[in-house]
């Protein structure tokens, strides 16, 4: 009888088991479209210099991987290792640094952080305590709204305009290396209808990308891993905040991750996954979104 229940019981677990992997959440694949191994990504991408999340804003399995890399890289680089994000201006650096050296609560915190991203709370205070708890730099990487908007109407004119303190917000590089060509796609993006203000447009993209490598080459030092997570426009295919980087700094050793949907991943060819990242993290179509 104990022989047949204990028979009755390992062909349920297996039962379970085929439907759990029937509706994957994820899948993880390298950049030669061959499922990936997370603990040997993670040994893989420790030995980088600087490694760049694509993520989904509102996808929920991006940032949950974010947060559990953190916890890998963590346990290989200790405090070597260094978060940078998008969602956080550099204008609010003074402000995000005393929250992490525990000068008052989040509370007080919150309403000083200008632009705040509506899904802080779900997607990024993970990040943000993480780096607390273990005293760890989170660099606020991005241009401030304001001077992305100016670029966006009059060009690099606009940097004329703008004060000392102000320019020292912007990635000082924007000018000298700017690449019309580099943004070609935008227009391909714009689905025909390419507006008289395109230029601008590639510029203001490009500010952000130009202030974000900025930033995060200043708060790099030899021997940090330094782990930034960004929309998978700016990292993708080893242009924007990267190619930016590899201006500003060449020989750098960078590597990225970044988020497709299924529907993506099945129309893409084989130089189309070996060129947009080193590991891409594929996600169902229907995937549950938070909320921005």
């Amino acid at each position: 009888m104990k022989k047949i229940q204990l028979t009755l019981t390992l062909l349920t677990l297996m039962v379970m088991a085929g439907y759990a992997q029937d509706k994957p959440a994820y899948q993880l694949y390298n950049q030669k479209g061959k499922v990936a191994d997370y603990d040997k990504m993670i040994k893989d991408l420790a030995e980088a210099d600087m490694v760049f999340f694509g993520e989904h804003h509102t996808n929920p399995i991006s940032h949950w991987l974010q947060l559990e890399m953190c916890k890998s890289f963590y346990e290989i680089k200790g405090d070597k290792l260094v978060l940078g994000a998008e969602m956080f201006e550099n204008g609010n650096q003074l402000v995000l640094d005393e929250y992490l050296a525990d000068f008052y609560p989040e509370e007080k915190m919150l309403p000083e952080i200008t632009q705040l991203w509506g899904n802080y709370q779900t997607d990024y205070k993970p990040l943000v305590e993480f780096a607390k708890e273990n005293k760890l730099k989170f660099v606020a990487s991005n241009i401030p709204r304001r001077y992305a908007s100016m670029i966006n109407k009059k060009g690099m004119e606009a940097l004329k305009e703008l004060s000392p303190e102000a320019l020292a917000l912007i990635g000082p590089d924007l000018e000298k290396y700017f690449d019309a060509e580099v943004y070609a796609d935008m227009k391909d993006m714009m689905g025909g209808h390419v507006p008289p203000t395109m230029l601008n447009i590639q510029m203001a993209q490009a500010s952000k990308d130009a202030t974000m490598a900025h930033f995060s080459v200043k708060n790099f030092e030899k021997g940090d891993l330094y782990f930034h997570f960004d929309g998978s426009y700016h990292s993708n295919n080893k242009r924007g905040i990267i190619w930016w980087v590899n201006k500003i700094n060449p020989g750098l050793n960078i590597k990225s991750i970044t988020t497709v949907m299924q529907s993506q991943w099945d129309e893409m060819t084989e130089e189309d996954k070996e060129m947009i990242a080193e590991y891409i993290i594929v996600v169902p179509d229907n995937m549950t979104q938070t909320k921005r």
